[in-house]
């Protein structure tokens, strides 16, 4: 009879532990949770996030090669490459950026009132054939997507692909009125020193997002540009900018130049993937907190969500 009770416990035992392992899940159960992301993996996830709001019409896919490369793929058939994994000093990552490059530098959204380090320049690296993509490859075809913007009895140059030209005209409708009763803003704003030209940047044979009409230029000031002054004048310049300038565009999905080391401090430039990757990433997170965190919670944003999980399983 003892050996009966002893032997009846042992089975209650094993069956325990039996339905413990069926129910806690191991390595290979579908319910365990995936490996946490590298930092360089969450980051990844988040620009093309953050590039596939910011151009929804001409992103459409992404790729990953046998070689572990990634690539978004444009409306056009064209493909960009997210990293090349290439060494770069900052004047390569201009003249030769890949995606990766362009989104490194992270843009503070906070005031600033200091001048930033010589080479902290977010938004200064462009990836030209996002751009070319987006507001046109060539002279003929970016005035074909040119608009008179018209806000306050005023009238801008601007592209109207890709949300450029209502976001300028949004910008100016905040601006202007502003402008009338504050004599510091109508200052730093206005005459205007221009929006689209077809140039290249000066010294180098880059086109200046100008000659895509994505930039605009307000009151100009001596004291505004890197190779115009000195770094103790555009401090001084920087120190009396009227922030409810910067806060307006930048509301618009604008980034400023005053907000690089190669100050530009009448410029504002259309660069939606900037900022969002700003707005939506720039906090803190916690390891548990998933990739997209931070992002606008839409079925557009969970449709890219997921496309970007199926590529880069």
């Amino acid at each position: 009879m003892k050996k009966t009770i002893v032997f009846i416990f042992m089975m209650l035992i094993l069956l325990a532990a039996a339905a413990s392992i069926v129910n806690e899940p191991n390595q290979s159960s579908a319910f365990v949770k995936p490996m946490l992301s590298s930092p360089y993996d969450i980051e990844m996830k988040q620009d093309i996030l953050s590039l596939m709001l910011a151009y929804p019409e001409h992103i459409i896919d992404i790729q990953k090669a046998e070689d572990e490369k990634v690539y978004i793929v444009l409306k056009s058939g064209a493909k960009l490459i997210y990293d090349d994994k290439m060494q770069k000093n900052i004047e390569s990552k201009m003249a030769n950026p890949d995606l990766q490059d362009m989104l490194e530098q992270p843009y503070p959204l906070n005031t600033t009132r200091g001048l930033m380090e010589n080479d902290f320049d977010p938004g200064r690296v462009r990836a030209y054939g996002l751009l070319k993509e987006a507001y046109g490859g060539s002279q003929q075809q970016v005035e074909k997507k040119l608009a008179n913007i018209k806000a306050g009895g005023r009238s801008f140059q601007f592209n109207n692909s890709n949300g450029a030209g209502e976001a300028l005209k949004s910008a100016m409708e905040e601006l202007i009125p502003l402008s009338q009763s504050n004599s510091k803003v109508a200052a730093a704003a206005f005459p205007s020193s221009g929006t689209y030209n077809y140039r290249v940047i000066s010294g180098t044979n880059r086109l200046s997002p100008h000659a895509f009409g994505i930039a605009i230029d307000l009151a100009r000031d001596k004291r505004d540009y890197w190779k115009w002054a000195s770094r103790e004048e555009g401090q001084e310049r920087l120190a009396s900018y009227p922030i409810e300038i910067v806060e307006i565009f930048e509301r618009h999905h604008f980034v400023w130049g005053g907000k690089w080391g190669h100050f530009d401090t009448l410029h504002f430039e259309y660069r939606p993937e900037i900022i969002m990757k700003a707005r939506y990433f720039g906090g803190e997170r916690k390891a548990a907190d998933p990739w997209y965190k931070g992002a606008p919670e839409n079925n557009q944003t969970k449709e890219r969500i997921e496309k970007i999980e199926n590529a880069l399983k």
